[in-house]
C-alpha cells in the first residue's frame, strides 16, 4: 500500500519512514543557556569593543588582526558559571587563539595579563605601548 509524505511530498510505501526534514535535537546545557541570554550578548559587543575589535594575544605581537573573533572565558563556565559577564574573565581572540586557549596552549596568566592591560591601560587601547 502507498501513501503520500507529508514531509517530502513523494509517494513511499506505507511501512516507510521518510526522514526528509526531521530535525536533530540539541543537547541543552546549563552553559548554552546562559550564552542565549541578551546580557551575554550585550557584554560580548562591549568586550569586542574594548579590544578595538581586534585579536589580543595578535594585537600584543604587533599583528592587526580582526578576523573570525570570538570572546573566550579564561575560567571556564563549568568551573565558574558566575564569571560569565566578568570583564575580568573575558577576552577578544581570533579562532586560532582561541582554539590554542581551549586547549590549554597559552597561559592562563599571560591572557590575564592582556586582560588587565586592556581594562587598565589607556595607552595600550590606542595602540600606543606604554611608557
Amino acid at each position: 500500500m502507498l501513501k503520500a509524505c507529508s514531509r517530502c511530498g513523494r509517494i513511499h510505501d506505507f511501512t516507510y519512514e521518510c526522514k526528509a526534514g526531521k530535525q536533530r535535537r540539541f543537547t541543552v546545557t546549563p552553559e548554552s543557556k546562559l550564552r542565549s541570554k541578551n546580557a551575554w550578548k550585550i557584554k560580548r559587543a562591549d568586550i569586542k569593543s574594548k579590544a578595538l575589535y581586534l585579536c589580543e594575544v595578535c594585537k600584543d605581537q604587533g599583528i592587526y588582526n580582526y578576523n573570525n573573533l570570538e570572546i573566550h572565558h579564561v575560567t571556564k563556565l563549568r568551573d565558574d558559571p558566575d564569571g560569565l559577564l566578568e570583564d575580568s574573565n573575558l577576552i577578544c581572540l581570533c579562532g586560532l587563539h582561541h582554539t590554542l586557549a581551549d586547549s590549554g596552549e597559552l597561559d592562563i596568566n599571560y591572557l590575564k595579563e592582556l586582560i588587565a592591560r586592556r581594562d587598565g591601560e589607556t595607552d595600550y587601547n590606542r595602540g600606543i605601548p606604554p611608557a
